[in-house]
């Protein structure tokens, strides 16, 4: 596989995000998680990805009339967070968050809001980042409102790949494929969960886009949209903040 990764290169300073390293390694705020383990974050802090990439979940606990809490049900998939970018875990009940490393040997950096204050510059990378992550989290909500459960699978991995996907060309060179793929894989669950479907529904669904040319799996079941779909056309625009 040749790939190449379309997100542009960060316009954030290297000395300064060189220093917050520097910095949280020295005030031991820095930690290497595994694939799938879960970051023990919690609310009111602060958490940047130095590497890899994180999985956010939600799940939601049922109280009965009597003020009995019911076990959690199952964790929804609620997007990923690459690397160079925050995230914060907010807490309301019965709503609960967490997150996990959807990669090997993620890497990531916490701190309190008013840590910032030593990088004004950073600071204002930090709040641009959330805004940009509220705009894409509209067009999730956008895609999650199709009434066809096939429509919102195919937005929900359109809007995945544009964010996240990398470029890909078929080992041949021959461009018996060419497009974007994500980087990393993604269980039909996982994606059943975020557009509140099944698993086993999901499945099919994968297959009749798999049919129609819409999307491809490449290696380890990579989801990845051809350059011949329309929605597969990635800017730098798309990525910019």
């Amino acid at each position: 596989m040749q790939s190449t990764s379309i997100v542009p290169e960060t316009t954030r300073p290297f000395l300064t995000w060189q220093r917050i390293i520097d910095w949280a390694k020295e005030h031991y705020r820095c930690r290497s998680f595994e694939k799938d383990e879960r970051i023990p974050a919690r609310p009111g802090l602060l958490y940047l990805v130095q590497r890899g990439s994180v999985r956010l979940v939600g799940s939601t606990q049922l109280t009965t009339s009597v003020g009995v809490t019911n076990r959690p049900l199952d964790e929804a998939f609620l997007g990923f967070v690459g690397a160079g970018q925050p995230f914060e875990l907010v807490a309301q009940s019965p709503f609960s968050l967490g997150a996990y490393a959807h990669a090997e040997d993620t890497n990531v950096i916490w701190m309190y809001w008013n840590d910032l204050d030593n990088w004004p510059h950073f600071r204002r990378e930090v709040l641009d980042a959330f805004r940009y992550q509220h705009q894409r989290k509209l067009l999730w909500l956008s895609t999650l409102g199709q009434r066809r459960t096939i429509d919102r699978l195919l937005g929900f991995l359109t809007l995945l790949i544009e964010e996240y996907g990398e470029y890909y060309t078929s080992e041949n060179g021959n461009s018996e494929f060419q497009g974007y793929c994500l980087p990393w894989p993604l269980t039909h669950s996982q994606i059943g969960s975020a557009i509140g479907s099944t698993r086993v529904t999901v499945t099919r669904l994968m297959g009749k886009l798999r049919q129609q040319g819409l999307i491809y799996t490449q290696d380890d079941n990579l989801i990845c949209l051809p350059i011949a779909h329309p929605s597969a056309r990635l800017t730098d625009q798309t990525h910019s903040n």
